[in-house]
């Protein structure tokens, strides 16, 4: 703080001089002091609407991220119901096959007829129902040896074959 008492009582040149001197440098300290606060603020503002703008490009990024989280998850959804559906066909398909597989393996038994084999052909062609395209069709195939393949637990070798037979003799006839 500046004393002007004692400013006012300086006896002689000298000390007013210095006083003034003291006066100047102050008031020049002070000036740059301003500038750097008053930069400081402007650069204060700049990285204010900076930071601003990043966060609301960070928050469009999440609602993006997020609208395609949950697009994901409904298509997610959508493949699972249709692999559920897949699966509760082919399990109803297998039961009917297994069904008339047994039927006719009785029949067989009790001598209605001479062999088996045109009857496993008959229960092949009726897993292959319902596969009209090359893609349909070569999707059913790899089911049916998914699960009738003798490697599998309940796997059955001829039945394989027959699979592979009629798979093969439809994948030549679409072509």
């Amino acid at each position: 703080m500046i004393d002007w008492d004692e400013i006012s009582r300086a006896e002689d040149m000298d000390e007013l001089r210095d006083a003034k001197l003291w006066l100047f440098q102050e008031n020049i300290r002070l000036e740059n002091e301003r500038k750097e606060l008053n930069a400081s603020q402007e650069k204060f503002l700049k990285e204010r609407v900076q930071l601003r703008k990043e966060l609301d490009e960070l928050n469009r990024r999440t609602v993006r991220e997020r609208q395609r989280l949950k697009e994901e998850s409904l298509f997610f959804d959508k493949k699972m119901a249709i692999l559920q559906n897949g699966f509760r066909q082919l399990d109803a398909d297998r039961r009917a096959f297994e069904s008339q597989k047994r039927i006719l393996e009785e029949k067989a038994r009790h001598g209605r007829e001479e062999t088996s084999l045109p009857v496993l052909e008959d229960s092949v062609r009726l897993l292959f129902r319902g596969a009209n395209n090359p893609l349909a069709l070569r999707k059913r195939y790899r089911d049916l040896v998914k699960i009738f393949h003798p490697d599998n637990l309940f796997g059955d070798e001829e039945l394989a074959q027959s699979i592979n037979r009629e798979y093969l003799r439809r994948k030549n006839r679409e072509e």
